[in-house]
């Protein structure tokens, strides 16, 4: 018996025999390696990599009990043993346990000696074995099943490793013939993504990275038994943003977060301080018994001054700690720049556009009043402020303070922004800048870069628009859609909404699509009734040349309002 699941209809291409699974086949071998159970995330508990221990279980860890709920409770584990570098590590598991096998089979271990019956039979630590690691499918999945006229008489879905390397293990037996519906998607270890289309694509696709990563089959947990050489060099490859900080069980994170490093060659580490100090010191790396040693040292920042252990690196982020409360995780960002200058920011202002993502005063969020309204830095210190499609022009200055670097902007009848902002982070795409009371965070927007933004704007500037709907969660006697009837909306090219009322008055407003994450359309229309109500960063949910689906969305990704613009007749 098959038993699928399809929540939406599946379009089915009738391939021929030769695209159908062959038991034998070389890519019906690669797919069941690729899904077979990988338990090498625990091999700090059962030192076994074909097994897994089912969670949750409880173990004494040099006799302290810690019950194990989730995998992040491996690192407390870690932590134990790395707490003194000459003491005898031990852990014991409370039985029974139940094991899960590299099929995904389980079964229930009743003591140690079991166990170890159990395992005898796996690779040892590190040594190669037969499942593949470094790439992962994207599910669901489905696969159409024939019969011996090769007639489809099911599609069955996949959404998981257990499902599939059951459904394989059938087509190995020669139970039925199936075929893969094309295009699937699969995952690096990385973390990026390549999309395939027929079988001779994915079986390439695997077999060309399968070896390419690094499985993490020792018996510790993480990632944390490099050799010196491939931790120097992955220190070294890109600069490092400090994300959390803590000294002595102190947490420092607002003071050290958007630090960065820059780990050179010969031992130097150069740090960059919010406000542009940079700081310059020096690192070195051992490999002991404990693990991976970080040691950096600074003349004038004790806090950073200490040798650190490596005890978690994922890609893209590196976690230290020291016992006594002290931790620092790091995430990679090979675009912060840490030795900027004047004239480097000047040339980075004048790139491209720059839309106003946040901008607190005094407490008050006032970032609002400038959606659609991007600023344009020009040569010559001037800058540029669109609003309503007209340019407001005032001047900008990048200048050095004993704190760093600051961009003092005038604009008139612009208060806001008219303040002496000292630039606190600087990466492409990104400047965040503070005073006293006050932060603003400019995001840069290049839309002539981005086929994605040609194609919103090209629609949006293609005749009238009008309200074909308007929810805003609400409970009204009158449907609020009612009060933008016969409205229409033309959006210029010079980011001017022009709106004309049943009686042919005319107001304006701003707008702007943007990327962030997503696709967005901000529209600014002041304290003009109606539209007023639309003031907002609207997520572009669907777009057509004739209709436009705009969302809002809140913190937890929840619709709380829905707006859908429709083109005039």
């Amino acid at each position: 018996m098959f038993t699928s699941c399809q929540d939406e209809v599946t379009e089915i291409t009738q391939p021929d025999e030769s695209e159908a699974l062959a038991p034998a086949s070389e890519l019906t071998s690669l797919m069941l390696s690729t899904s077979s159970l990988d338990g090498s995330a625990d091999n700090i508990i059962d030192k076994a990599s074909c097994t897994a221990v089912k969670l949750p279980i409880t173990v004494e860890v040099n006799g302290l009990e810690i019950r194990i709920d989730s995998r992040e409770d491996f690192k407390v584990i870690e932590a134990i043993f790395n707490e003194f570098e000459d003491d005898e590590d031990n852990l014991d598991i409370v039985f029974p346990i139940t094991i899960i096998l590299s099929n995904h089979d389980e079964i229930v271990i009743e003591n140690r000696d079991a166990l170890e019956e159990l395992i005898k039979d796996c690779r040892g630590e590190n040594e190669d074995d037969d499942d593949i690691e470094c790439i992962d499918f994207h599910y669901p999945i489905s696969f159409s099943v024939f019969n011996t006229d090769f007639q489809i008489i099911d599609v069955v879905t996949i959404e998981n490793d257990r499902q599939l390397y059951r459904f394989l293990k059938r087509v190995r037996n020669n139970e039925f013939i199936a075929s893969l519906n094309f295009p699937i998607t699969l995952e690096y270890a990385d973390g990026t993504t390549v999309d395939v289309n027929n079988n001779q694509e994915l079986a390439r696709t695997i077999k060309e990275v399968k070896d390419a990563c690094d499985e993490d089959d020792d018996n510790d947990y993480g990632d944390d038994d490099f050799t010196k050489e491939r931790l120097d060099k992955y220190l070294v490859a890109c600069p490092w943003v400090v994300y959390e900080f803590h000294r002595n069980d102190i947490s420092l994170s607002d003071q050290y977060n958007e630090y960065a490093l820059n780990f050179k060659e010969g031992g130097i580490v150069v740090m960059r301080a919010r406000g542009g100090d940079v700081l310059t010191g020096s690192w070195s790396t051992r490999v002991t018994d404990r693990g991976a040693l970080l040691k950096m040292t600074f003349e004038n920042l004790a806090d950073f001054t200490l040798e650190w252990i490596v005890y978690d690196i994922e890609d893209g982020k590196i976690k230290v700690y020291e016992v006594g409360g002290n931790k620092i995780i790091l995430k990679r960002n090979c675009d912060v720049v840490i030795d900027y200058t004047k004239e480097r920011i000047e040339n980075y202002l004048q790139e491209c556009l720059w839309r106003i993502a946040r901008l607190s005063v005094n407490g008050a969020d006032n970032e609002k009043d400038y959606i659609g309204t991007p600023l344009k830095f020009y040569e010559n210190n001037v800058v540029k402020l669109r609003i309503n499609g007209e340019l407001v022009q005032g001047t900008y200055e990048i200048g050095v303070r004993n704190v760093g670097f600051i961009l003092q902007i005038t604009l008139d009848g612009r208060p806001d922004l008219k303040l002496e902002w000292l630039i606190t982070f600087l990466e492409p795409g990104l400047i965040k800048l503070a005073n006293a009371n006050n932060k603003m965070i400019l995001e840069r927007h290049c839309p002539n870069a981005d086929d994605d933004l040609t194609y919103v704007d090209a629609v949006l500037i293609n005749g009238e628009w009008e309200v074909a709907k308007y929810d805003d969660g609400l409970v009204h006697v009158v449907d609020p859609t009612e009060n933008f009837k016969m409205y229409t909306l033309n959006f210029l090219e010079s980011g001017r909404i022009k709106v004309t009322d049943p009686n042919n008055g005319v107001t304006a407003g701003s707008w702007l699509a943007y990327r962030n994450n997503g696709l967005f359309l901000g529209m600014y229309f002041g304290n003009n009734a109606p539209f007023g109500e639309l003031n907002h960063r609207w997520r572009i949910k669907e777009i057509t040349l004739n209709r436009i689906e705009l969302k809002d969305l809140n913190a937890n990704g929840g619709i709380e309002r829905i707006l859908v613009l429709e083109k005039k007749a």
